[in-house]
């Protein structure tokens, strides 16, 4: 075994590491081997990370009495084998597609552990989900009317169906920042959103909400209360309040490093001078919060125990009503799931004298709609020395110390896979792989390209019996 290479941004941000990556990233030769089998790069993706996050949820509900029921967010991660982890251990799937449903309804998922929150929702889509008995989270009073008209259709075809819809609150864009997803409060009140619609249960109620603030949460749960007092009043039977994702994880172990560059990121926003070195000079103004605390279930202990306004302890308000809280996390239950290797394909100068590091992959494989990912990347020295070529050794001693930024492979000048500067301590040698760890919660895929005709990424599964074993996920080839 052979302890990776470190990589340091500047400031440098350290990347929590899990056992399972720790053990891959020692193993050039197994690096080596599924960048030669899969290309390059390759997602490799580690499940069983799912359920123990999900069980932090779970378990901090017991503790206050509060049913708490966990939904994997289906497009933070498009390998099936989360879908397997989340549907054996009993977890429901938030699906935002077609595509996405007919998977996990494929994989038997009950359709009664499954929400669709898509954004947009064709005709055909309401009505396969109407058809299959799922919880529609319905955007607006006009698609309640499409979904009310779509069911009235379906029974009077033989079907014999209900639907089961959930409306999406928005919260007040006075208290909140505002958001494209759902309605006021008001708004559903106002068009008695629990008003008797022929083969239609209003079964709960579903808000979106920005960042991950818990005292947010508890301020759009008195909107929720609020409709759900009223649809009750109406005669509706609704049974849960959904509060979709946002619940935070942390990236990092150093709260030191995230506030050093969180100080020296401000200065850059700011153009005063700094520490920070990046691509062009870009101050990263568009940032996630790589370092969190508290995260998962101590997070949801924090929002239970605090105080809905106009409610009371939001435990109690939910227990008296005798409501469940559905959470639909992301990235939260993908912590610590995912490692992206990359081959370098050549280490050169910019025109200028800049320093490059170029990977075998595109920067839509490694992507979120944040300006950066902010953590350091590790070296697994996988090259080796070819007929004719210097030794990778040599080559990756000579590099020691050197400043590269990571560019990528689209035709674009501005094609950077990192845009924090990175140096690198023992060097790099083309031949090496760079993994990015912790990976899977969107990084991989959410803004993934096949431009210029590379092909996606393939992933697969690392599962640890006696040792680490890799299979491709069944995604690849699915579609």
């Amino acid at each position: 075994m052979t302890k990776p290479l470190p990589t340091r941004g500047q400031p440098p941000l350290t990347a929590r590491l899990e056992p399972w990556m720790t053990e891959l990233l020692a193993d050039p030769q197994q690096c080596a081997a599924l960048m030669e089998q899969y290309a390059s790069p390759v997602n490799v993706v580690f499940p069983a990370v799912l359920p123990r996050n999900a069980a932090e949820l779970v378990d901090a509900g017991v503790s206050r009495g509060v049913d708490v029921r966990v939904f994997f967010a289906r497009k933070a991660n498009k390998a099936l084998g989360f879908v397997e982890a989340a549907r054996d251990a009993g977890h429901g799937i938030d699906v935002a597609s077609e595509c996405e449903l007919r998977q996990v309804l494929g994989m038997g998922v009950e359709p009664q552990r499954i929400i669709l929150s898509a954004a947009i929702k064709p005709d055909a889509l309401l009505q396969f989900a109407i058809a299959q008995g799922v919880t529609i989270s319905t955007d607006s009073l006009s698609e309640l009317d499409r979904i009310a008209a779509h069911t009235v259709a379906l029974n009077a075809e033989g079907q014999n169906v209900r639907a089961q819809v959930a409306p999406r609150i928005a919260p007040d864009p006075q208290r909140l920042p505002p958001t494209r997803f759902g309605e006021v409060a008001q708004e559903w009140i106002r068009g008695s959103v629990g008003k008797e619609k022929e083969h239609v249960d209003v079964v709960g109620v579903h808000a979106h909400l920005h960042g991950y603030a818990e005292s947010d949460r508890r301020a759009v749960l008195a909107d929720c209360l609020e409709v759900i007092d009223e649809l009750r009043e109406q005669g509706q039977r609704p049974t849960f309040i959904d509060l979709g994702g946002g619940v935070p994880m942390s990236y990092l172990d150093s709260a030191d490093e995230w506030e050093e560059f969180t100080k020296q990121r401000q200065l850059a926003v700011e153009g005063k001078p700094t520490q920070l070195r990046t691509w062009k000079d870009n101050p990263l103004a568009t940032t996630y919060p790589f370092h969190q605390t508290p995260t998962r279930g101590a997070w949801l202990e924090e929002l239970l125990d605090g105080d809905i306004p106009g409610y009371g302890n939001a435990a109690d308000a939910l227990n008296s009503r005798e409501l469940a809280l559905h959470l639909e996390p992301g990235r939260s239950l993908l912590d610590g799931g995912g490692v992206i290797l990359a081959r370098v394909a050549f280490v050169k100068k910019r025109s200028d004298g800049v320093d490059l590091a170029g990977l075998e992959m595109n920067r839509t494989q490694c992507k979120t709609t944040s300006d950066d990912i902010l953590l350091d990347p590790l070296v697994v020295p996988t090259a080796r020395a070819a007929e004719g070529a210097d030794d990778a050794e040599d080559v990756r001693k000579s590099n020691r110390g050197r400043a590269c930024y990571l560019v990528g492979a689209y035709c674009i000048e501005d094609e950077v896979i990192i845009w924090r500067r990175l140096t690198f301590p023992e060097g790099v040698a083309p031949g090496d792989c760079v993994a990015i760890p912790n990976t899977a919660g969107y990084f991989m895929h959410i803004l993934e390209s096949a431009s210029h005709q590379i092909p996606l990424a393939n992933n697969v599964v690392c599962k640890q019996e006696s040792a680490l074993e890799f299979f491709q996920d069944a995604i690849d080839g699915a579609n």
